[in-house]
């Protein structure tokens, strides 16, 4: 049995190959994330682990943003010498550091990546574990001098000698290129700028005697914990924040993580729709191989195999299958990590891919996808061929099982599907955004196995329609193409199913996508009420001089300024709540919509006063006249009284609980924040086109702010939205890949199967052309069926995850309707690309031959 297993193996190996593609895909993304992600963290571990101080004294802030605020908080400097004085301190030093003062070159260029990673400007103090080295010039000094790093001078073409102005948050300032610094560990991709500490101190955290962090340098012999424990000891419990070099590098890593997870879920999202797609691959060729062989599998089981032996023969295809297509995706993952590695270092990252780790659990994991799929795909082929007779080798039937009842299906897939779409009804129906959410999930999940259960069920009555016009269009080879494509419901229901997948995805995504673009642009619409908006480009804050050289601009009317700030508020249910919450100036009715439940502006911006969103409010009691403890950062805390409640539909100002309160409260427990945005309007007098350049004149010394309208606010959330959608389009170029490679492997089968068929049909006259037409149809209207269904799905997908939208506010339904349309037609191109082989193959055989085959 093992030789005869071989054998098959062998004699159908350009069949398998085709499957082993789905495999191989599916392998090299799991392989390759793994690889990538675990490079990535073990040569950051290395840097941050190498860089970190034995001990670290940070201000204390348990609040974080989800919004930047653009305060730096400080420690006394007078903490280093403080400090020095513990018992087990070798050395102190100071540290004073910012990420959010843009630098601009003498071209008002930004000098900062375009990557996301950080400007920082720091002070320079040279120690062993210093991630750079002087390599060229010299150290600086005086407030006018300035060290770069080599990679960021490398790619803006800055030397000795240039200029750069650092806008920081007490103002900008010029500083000369004196030296050159290099990195001697990992360059992460920020650009550094490094000052003398004195100027630092002053220039970027607005006074001497501040630092940022303080570094302190254990003693020979003294270990960590033990001098935390001491630095602790001498500083009290509650200011600051104290951290080994083990904690700061964890703390560090935790902080890249998010963007590592977000690469390796994109990945492992490309492996999980190869997986899916390539099962149904996988099903359908061997069940098309087996009813092929069924002569071959009843003569094994007359000369004495039993059940399990012929199993066992299918399942060890299978498995050498999987293992071939595991090497391969192992190998294939390897060349994508490197692939990875190269297109970070050209984004700025310099990653060294002499450097790939690969774990133990990458070929572990590579080898249990790989095969686990394959023997999981093969496993009820396996067992369709042990019930194969004996009897069988005496038939002339090769195709076993094709009229078999649907009825099983049927009642399964009816079961499901009700489940399913009770699911997506109780979502629809749900007032609460985590239920519906679950609802949504489980009904995805659902309807999906159901539609794939009975899509054999659907088959008949679809192509019906589908095909209906070929018999008019094409005649007798229209009519035998849809009756092909009718002849066995299972197969042309598990080859389409291949496509289905993928086109729910895009058809559920495009649907959502545009949704929220429509959502948007209401909201824009009802609420926008400024000329303009001036933000930056990656929402960072600016510094104070922008928004004063913004109001000396010739034709500028109103401007109403934007802050943001973490708080942590208690409510009246017991319930403590971190969050972000927004300042305005007075005037925010003149360049904004807001609409009330309770109260108005004045009333929500007035000293004391905080306002929240209305729903948020009635889920914690709150009323207005309500007191509310709130927490700020450094510790500060006060009482705020709810003076209105917004009713902006679903989030109030885009954060949770939509809390909002006027300027004087965040400049009095909050000192030292910059600006989000700028709503601007043009003085009587002026209109908006000419306001326009003025401003943009204005800005020129700072690109990152930009000017929007409404129109450029709009595009700006579409281009958002889009990335998401390019992400989905990707998916589904995967996904039709391997639909694809399903369907030419369906049909080069499929054509075997039919040989004496075809011969005859080329026997009474059909010619070679007409040939190649039929199965181009038939490849059409499975590939035209499978969009059907998935885009149906996916619309009901859709509608369901607008639904979940509009319980935050987004409450537009839109059907991107071309993009549906663009995309059956793009299914029909697809179904004629996968013919092509099979089609050409068909047509260049030998008719007396095909006759006479067996």
């Amino acid at each position: 049995m093992l030789k005869a297993t071989l054998r098959s193996f062998l004699a159908h190996k350009g069949r398998l190959l085709l499957s082993a593609l789905a495999i191989v895909l599916s392998v090299a993304f799991v392989a390759g994330s793994l690889i990538f992600s675990d490079t990535v963290t073990r040569t950051f571990d290395r840097l941050f682990a190498s860089t970190a101080a034995d001990v670290t004294v940070e201000p204390k802030n348990d609040l974080k943003s989800q919004l930047p605020t653009g305060a730096t908080e400080t420690v006394p400097a007078s903490l280093a010498d403080r400090l020095a004085k513990v018992d087990g301190v070798a050395a102190t030093h100071v540290d004073a550091s910012v990420e959010n003062a843009p630098v601009v070159d003498s071209a008002n260029k930004s000098v900062g990546p375009t990557t996301g990673a950080p400007t920082i400007v720091t002070n320079w103090e040279l120690t062993e574990r210093s991630p750079v080295k002087l390599t060229s010039g010299h150290e600086p000094h005086g407030g006018d001098e300035a060290l770069l790093d080599a990679d960021t001078a490398d790619k803006k073409h800055l030397g000795i000698g240039d200029t750069l102005t650092v806008q920081a948050q007490p103002g900008s300032f010029r500083v000369r290129i004196v030296g050159i610094a290099t990195f001697t560990t990992t360059n992460p991709g920020a650009a550094l700028v490094f000052l003398d500490t004195p100027t630092a101190q002053t220039k970027l955290l607005g006074r001497p005697g501040l630092a940022t962090s303080i570094s302190v340098d254990a003693a020979k012999g003294v270990g960590d914990a033990r001098l935390k424990q001491r630095v602790q000891a001498e500083l009290g419990t509650g200011a600051y924040e104290v951290k080994t070099a083990e904690e700061q590098a964890k703390s560090s890593a935790e902080s890249l993580g998010g963007f590592l997870d977000v690469i390796k879920y994109v990945m492992l999202g490309f492996a999980g729709i190869a997986v899916l797609v390539g099962i149904f691959l996988i099903v359908n060729t061997f069940s098309m191989l087996i009813a092929q062989r069924t002569r071959e599998l009843g003569l094994l089981r007359a000369l004495g195999a039993d059940r399990r032996q012929v199993r066992r023969s299918v399942l060890t295809e299978a498995l050498l299958l999987g293992l071939v297509g595991s090497t391969l995706g192992l190998a294939a993952g390897i060349g994508l990590a490197v692939g990875l590695i190269k297109l970070m270092t050209a984004f700025g990252m310099n990653l060294k891919s002499t450097e790939m780790v690969i774990g133990w659990g990458t070929p572990v994991a590579a080898y249990v996808v790989g095969v686990g799929v394959t023997y999981i795909a093969a496993y009820l082929p396996a067992r369709r061929a042990a019930a194969v007779s004996p009897m069988a080798a005496l038939s002339d039937a090769e195709v076993a099982g094709v009229g078999r009842p649907l009825r099983v299906r049927a009642v399964v897939g009816g079961v499901v599907g009700a489940a399913g779409a009770a699911a997506l009804a109780g979502c629809a129906a749900s007032t609460k955004t985590s239920t519906a959410a679950s609802l949504l999930g489980l009904g995805v999940v659902l309807t999906l196995i159901a539609t794939v259960i009975a899509g054999p069920l659907l088959v008949r009555p679809v192509i019906r329609v589908l095909g209906g016009a070929f018999p008019a269009l094409f005649g007798p080879v229209g009519r035998m193409s849809q009756r092909n494509a009718l002849r066995n419901p299972r197969r042309t229901g598990a080859t389409a199913a291949a496509l289905m997948v993928g086109l729910a995805l895009v058809g559920g995504m495009s649907v959502a996508s545009a949704s929220m673009s429509k959502s948007f642009d209401q909201q824009i619409d009802k609420t926008l009420g400024a000329d303009f908006v001036l933000q930056n480009a990656n929402f960072v804050p600016f510094s104070h001089e922008v928004t004063e050289k913004v109001r000396a601009t010739e034709g500028v009317g109103l401007v109403v300024r934007q802050r943001f700030t973490p708080v942590a508020v208690k409510l009246p249910d017991g319930k403590r709540v971190e969050t972000t919450a927004a300042a305005y100036d007075p005037k925010l009715d003149d360049v904004a919509h807001i609409t009330y439940a309770r109260g108005d502006t004045a009333a929500a911006l007035g000293e004391g006063r905080i306002a929240m969103d209305v729903k948020f409010a009635d889920d914690h009691d709150v009323r207005v006249g309500s007191t509310i403890p709130v927490e700020f950062p450094a510790g500060r805390t006060t009482e705020l009284t709810v003076g209105a409640l917004t009713d902006q539909g679903g989030g109030g100002f885009g954060t949770q609980g939509g809390l909002v309160f006027g300027f004087g409260t965040i400049e009095k427990y909050v000192p030292g924040g910059q600006d989000s945005a700028l709503y601007v309007n043009a003085a009587p007098g002026t209109s908006p086109e000419k306001l326009r350049p003025r401003l943009e004149k204005t800005l020129e010394p700072y690109p990152q702010v930009q000017v929007r309208d409404q129109a450029d606010y709009k595009k700006l959330v579409h281009d958002q939205i889009a990335v998401l959608l390019y992400l989905v389009y990707a998916l589904l170029g995967l996904a039709i890949v391997i639909a694809v490679l399903g369907v030419v492997n369906t049909l080069a089968l499929s054509v075997v199967e039919r040989t004496r068929e075809i011969g005859l049909l080329r026997a009474i006259g059909l010619g070679r052309r007409q040939l190649r037409r039929m199965i181009r149809l038939e490849s059409v209207v499975i590939a035209v069926f499978g969009a059907v269904l998935g885009l149906a799905l996916g619309i009901v997908w859709g509608v369901c995850v607008q639904q979940v939208l509009a319980l935050q506010g987004m409450k537009a339904l839109a059907v991107p309707w071309t993009t549906i349309v663009a995309v059956v037609i793009g299914s029909a191109v697809v179904g004629i690309v996968a013919a092509l082989l099979p089609a050409l193959r068909a047509s260049r055989m030998n008719v007396l031959a095909a006759i006479a085959h067996e």
